[in-house]
């Protein structure tokens, strides 16, 4: 059932993304609000939370960049894959594309390769299920 593991990790790793770059926006703006908002006058010790900030964004942004890096990896990982169920989740997941589409492009009917989807998607719950 590791077949489709990619899907999750790459479900999973876009979720760690958006939570990542939702806390370093929180952080840039607690920040600004020590450079020139209610906190400008606080008076900042090196052990404070404060004066951590700029390293603190400084390592969200390079995870960030390891967790996009992480994606492209699967992505080209997944590029590689030959099968047809490979293609679909891919296309459709990954690039957003309708089932019209990924027909077109496969050369398989959009019944055929809806129906294949389902299937997948049974087998994709079941690995979430793990």
């Amino acid at each position: 059932m590791t077949k489709f593991r990619w899907l999750k990790d790459y479900r999973d790793t876009e979720l760690e993304i958006m939570y990542l770059e939702d806390n370093l926006l929180r952080t840039k703006k607690e920040l600004k609000r020590y450079i020139d908002g209610d906190l400008s006058g606080t008076k900042l010790t090196p052990e404070s939370n404060g004066a951590k900030l700029e390293e603190h964004i400084e390592r969200i942004e390079k995870e960030i960049n390891y967790k996009r890096n992480c994606l492209e990896d699967i992505k080209n990982t997944v590029k590689k894959f030959e099968q047809i169920d490979h293609a679909i989740l891919y296309s459709r997941y990954i690039e957003g594309k309708t089932f019209d589409e990924i027909a077109e492009e496969t050369g398989y009917t959009k019944g055929t390769i809806y129906n294949k989807h389902a299937a997948l998607m049974k087998v994709v719950k079941y690995i979430d299920a793990i």
